[in-house]
């Protein structure tokens, strides 16, 4: 097995061991999923569809142009009908007619029911549209019966009886009037409501925002509406609103165009009918002066020549009238404004002043819900100033040929009314006015004509806008919140929380956890041994036949020991010491057990304190001479210990040696003695060698528990005496770091047979990262037990 094998199981493994974490969040983020899903306000999809139609009549000089696409005509168009069917003022006005900008809604526990559109009572406005429309107010009722009802602003309040019908005033939205809904009433009796009076305009933005318009594709001229809402009959009711608006304001621009058209005739119309009145009075005086009832026909060639030029005439002056006005009309014009359409025989004009009404009407309608900086209106004037110089361009250069057609006809009459002048004045005269006559009735015939045109145009217009579909609920089922999506976001998030967790912890860990952490530290120096965590109720010293997991471990380290020492020769072949970097990482406890578990085997086994400046053998075993006076200060053998021994060359290993009992096993043990002012110095003495030189021969096992390592020179004096060096690492405790300073000294010769042994560590991380662990045949404690 290679190492990122191997690092990959170890890593893995971290997380599966704590498996427990993972159930219990994933159960808790589902748990909250749940009750997401049980009260959250479900939305449903509404669609409608429209298919805007193209007006066959919408041509203009640029025609060849846009059928090219050059000025991708298509999209545009599009563009500017999605921006009208999603104006500000559709919107407004949807709401008004809809009365969405008042909400009723049932409170309940967790979650209010809001009520739509069968409401229990209505709301009568006594101040203008203006204040309740831009108002925001909400109050409280609580409907008793037919006659009757509670009333509050305040949902915890003292409420207030008011009969149906009375008059209720308030500071924000004036005065109002509720009305009982006989027929929907009942069902809402002794039900706490509120009522919230929201803005239009603020409504109105909400739901355009939530409308979504857009094309089948790019070339399509169809168009998909849909809304999602928390009611599908008002999501319903809103999208078929919406288009009826827009397809009004459609007939509305249409109107604008004939009325204007209208008016225009019409003042047309009055100018020539006195002008007709007139002619047709100098006719009757004429022939009453001059006693005329009928003339023979004279020279009735030159009199039909003359009345031909004559009515050719009269009808280019009439083309260069109508030509003429719309020529000062759009110079005149400071803004764009729709021009009327009387209808030149050119039919070019006629076409090109269609097409700019049409933009005029778009432009108009665009401007009540934005402004003359928007692309789509600065895209139109663009569109309408090239119409409007192609239109003065035509009209100046038809106004040019009239004007050449006027003069020729002129010259034409003038030579055929020469050879007419011949005949007697009074016929002449007559023929004159009656020609007269006969031009202005006809322009007045032909203005009235025009004028119906306009009339039934508008008549027979129909909306830009055709329905495909009506609006209807795409999907039975809530498109919010998904439940799949929700439990599934659960699930992983659920699962991320711990994993997380994890990860953090392990990223800024920067401690030994157990063997398989201080192994890939230390390289090839040996960690021999896990020892278990013990907890508060473990004794901390093994029996006789003890099968504990502390027990097992120890053995192992016996084990362990017996063949490194045999592969590993020194003078002195049983002396143990046993260190650490700090105090409180185990060493002591290490030491009792490692000499209890020898003698176990009926070796004889001493025990020697060497940590002098920090005993802790007291604390471990109990002999009769012990004497504790003073309750700030540990226990001391009355006994001389080994300070003693260095200090005084009459001592022997005998009179400081004391047996004890440890679980029905004998060892001897060699306390600290009283602490010295100059330990170090005492340690190098030559009595510390003798007195391990005679330990070795006098027992089969000596073991030493030493001062720490890191935090003074005690141990590094004395190790030379040392066959091994057990280095004790506190799991979850000892830095990774502190693990460099044995390995550097070892490095260096200064520590000989060093072994390291992993202390405390947690029942489940024994071994190998917790899968291989000790205590064969002994039950485990299961995971949900927290001592």
């Amino acid at each position: 097995m290679n190492n990122s094998e191997f690092d990959f199981k170890a890593l893995l493994n971290n997380y599966l061991r704590k498996w427990h974490w993972f159930a219990i969040t994933a159960i808790i983020a589902l748990t909250l999923a749940f009750f997401k899903l049980r009260y959250s306000t479900p939305k449903y999809q509404i669609n409608s569809k429209i298919q805007v139609i193209e007006e066959s009549n919408s041509v203009s000089e640029l025609s060849v142009l846009q059928d090219l696409n050059v000025f991708g005509e298509g999209s545009t168009e599009m563009t500017d009908e999605i921006e009208l069917l999603k104006s500000r003022d559709n919107f407004i006005k949807v709401i008004q007619k809809l009365k969405l900008n008042i909400s009723y809604q049932v409170l309940g526990n967790v979650r209010n029911t809001e009520i739509y559109p069968n409401y229990p009572v209505a709301i009568n406005f006594l101040a203008v549209d203006s204040v309740q429309n831009k108002s925001e107010f909400s109050f409280f009722i609580k409907i008793l019966n037919e006659n009757e009802f509670t009333y509050a602003v305040e949902e915890d309040t003292a409420e207030k009886k008011i009969p149906f019908g009375s008059k209720i005033k308030t500071n924000v939205i004036g005065d109002i009037i509720l009305t009982p809904n006989i027929d929907y009433l009942n069902g809402f009796l002794n039900k706490n409501i509120q009522v919230t009076i929201r803005p239009v305009p603020f409504v109105a933005q909400i739901y355009r925002t939530n409308v979504e318009v857009s094309t089948v594709d790019e070339f399509s001229r169809i168009l998909n509406i849909s809304l999602q809402d928390a009611i599908p009959q008002r999501g319903i009711d809103v999208l078929n609103s919406l288009i009826r608006q827009n397809n009004e304001n459609e007939v509305q621009d249409k109107k604008t165009i004939a009325d204007r058209t209208s008016q225009f005739i019409n003042d047309r119309i009055a100018d020539i009918y006195s002008d007709l009145s007139s002619v047709e009075e100098t006719a009757e005086t004429f022939k009453e002066s001059r006693g005329i009832a009928d003339l023979a026909s004279q020279s009735s060639v030159n009199f039909q020549q003359s009345a031909a030029s004559q009515s050719e005439l009269q009808s280019a002056n009439i083309q260069l009238d109508i030509a003429s006005s719309m020529q000062n009309m759009l110079s005149e014009q400071d803004n764009y404004e729709i021009i009327p359409n009387a209808g030149l025989t050119d039919a070019s004009i006629d076409n090109i002043a269609t097409r700019y009404n049409e933009l005029v009407a778009r432009r108009n309608r665009l401007l009540e819900s934005s402004n003359e900086r928007n692309p789509v209106i600065v895209e139109l004037d663009q569109q309408l100033e090239s119409l409007k110089r192609g239109m003065q361009s035509s009209l100046n250069n038809v106004t040019n040929n009239l004007n050449l057609r006027v003069n020729s006809l002129s010259k034409q009459l003038s030579q055929i009314n020469s050879r007419i002048y011949a005949t007697p004045g009074a016929e002449r005269a007559l023929r004159n006015i009656s020609r007269e006559q006969q031009t202005t009735e006809a322009l007045y015939v032909y203005l009235l004509q025009k004028r119906e045109e306009a009339q039934i145009a508008f008549a027979s217009a129909s909306p830009k806008a055709k329905i495909v579909d009506n609006a209807y609920l795409a999907n039975p089922f809530p498109v919010e919140p998904k439940p799949t999506i929700t439990y599934l976001v659960a699930l992983i998030l659920g699962l991320m929380i711990p994993f997380s967790v994890i990860y953090a912890q392990d990223l800024l860990d920067n401690k030994v956890h157990n063997k398989l952490d201080l192994e890939h530290i230390v390289g090839d120096i040996p960690v021999i041994v896990e020892i278990p965590k013990l907890g508060k109720k473990d004794t901390k010293l093994v029996k006789k036949e003890d099968r504990s997991v502390l027990a097992e471990s120890l053995r192992i380290l016996r084990t362990n020991l017996n063949y490194i020492q045999k592969s590993h020769k020194s003078t002195f072949n049983n002396i143990i010491f046993i260190t650490s970097s700090v105090p409180g990482e185990g060493k002591t406890l290490l030491s009792s057990n490692l000499a209890a578990i020898y003698a176990n085997t009926g070796k004889k086994v001493l025990l020697i304190g060497a940590d002098i400046r920090n005993p802790k053998l007291y604390d471990f075993f109990t002999t009769d001479d012990m004497v504790k006076t003073d309750k700030t200060k540990p226990r001391r053998s009355t006994k001389d210990g080994l300070t003693e021994y260095l200090v005084s060359s009459n001592l022997k290993i005998q009179d400081i040696t004391i047996p004890a009992k440890v679980n029905e096993n004998s060892i001897d043990i060699i306390f600290s003695g009283k602490i010295p002012p100059n330990p170090s110095e005492l340690l190098m003495k030559d009595r510390m060698g003798d007195l391990f030189e005679r330990a070795s021969e006098l027992y089969d096992y000596v073991i030493v528990d030493t001062a720490p390592l890191m935090v003074v020179t005690d141990t590094l004096l004395i190790s030379e005496y040392a066959s091994q060096i057990l280095y004790v690492v506190k799991a979850n405790s000892t830095e990774k770091k502190v693990i460099d300073f044995p390995v550097k000294l070892k490095a260096e010769g200064k520590l000989k047979g060093l072994s390291f042994v992993v202390n405390n560590v947690k029942q489940n991380n024994l071994g190998y990262g917790g899968k291989y662990g000790y205590g064969y045949g002994k039950s485990t404690k299961k995971w949900w037990s927290f001592s």
